[in-house]
């Protein structure tokens, strides 16, 4: 899923803070999954922005609106009705919900009220972890189903580096916290499986441009 964080209350105040009737937008899909985007966010950042501007004798009016989807346009018709009704639109999903939204309400100021970080996994309450970059020529089934591409600090497609010890990445001493090497995950995993004859194939420079070095992707299916 994607994973989002939610912006400071102080920046996302200066933002909303020219306008006098807000629309905050939800999304009940991955932005809602890592706690920061889903109808429940929405009510949550609604009252904090309320609470705020009044303590500062500012008058500002909050509507209140989640959908499933916001990188869906058809998902959309509910944010819209609401949006005639608002100067601008604070959305809380992911950065494609937010362009999704934007495109279908030209002349209206549409505000991002997440950071979008990362494609990952939640690993445990109030836990997400980066799993995948979108790189565009998945290697997972050569690695075993883990991704050295992002799992690993340098990218390495080709085994472990010098500064793995004992199974952690070297990184784990600047982060201060146990960090898997991932090259020695794929290894006992392959291990499992009775294929480490994979890890004997060299694995060529990456080519990169499949990951948007050429500019904003798309996939067309032709068969649609």
């Amino acid at each position: 899923m994607v994973v989002g964080e939610r912006k400071p209350l102080s920046e996302i105040k200066e933002m909303v803070r020219p306008f006098g009737k807000i629309l905050i937008a939800g999304c009940d899909t991955c932005t809602a999954e890592c706690l920061s985007g889903g109808r429940k966010q929405v009510a949550e950042l609604a009252a904090a922005l309320d609470m705020a501007f009044r303590l500062e004798g500012k008058d500002m009016q909050i509507l209140e609106v989640s959908v499933d989807r916001q990188c869906i346009q058809d998902f959309l018709l509910d944010i819209i009705d609401k949006a005639e009704g608002a100067e601008a639109v604070l959305s809380i999903a992911c950065g494609a919900g937010i362009q999704s939204l934007a495109e279908r309400l030209p002349g209206k100021a549409v505000l991002p009220g997440l950071n979008t970080m990362f494609i990952g996994e939640s690993s445990g309450t109030g836990l997400w972890q980066e799993r995948c970059q979108g790189c565009g020529d998945c290697m997972l089934g050569v690695t075993g189903g883990l991704c050295p591409v992002t799992r690993c600090a340098k990218g390495l497609l080709n085994g472990p580096c010098g500064g793995s010890q004992g199974g952690k990445c070297e990184v784990s001493m600047t982060l201060k916290c146990d960090v898997p090497c991932v090259w020695a995950m794929i290894y006992d995993r392959l291990s499992e499986l009775g294929e480490l004859d994979r890890l004997t194939a060299y694995c060529g420079p990456k080519d990169w441009r499949p990951a948007g070095g050429s500019g904003p992707r798309q996939l067309v299916r032709p068969d649609h």
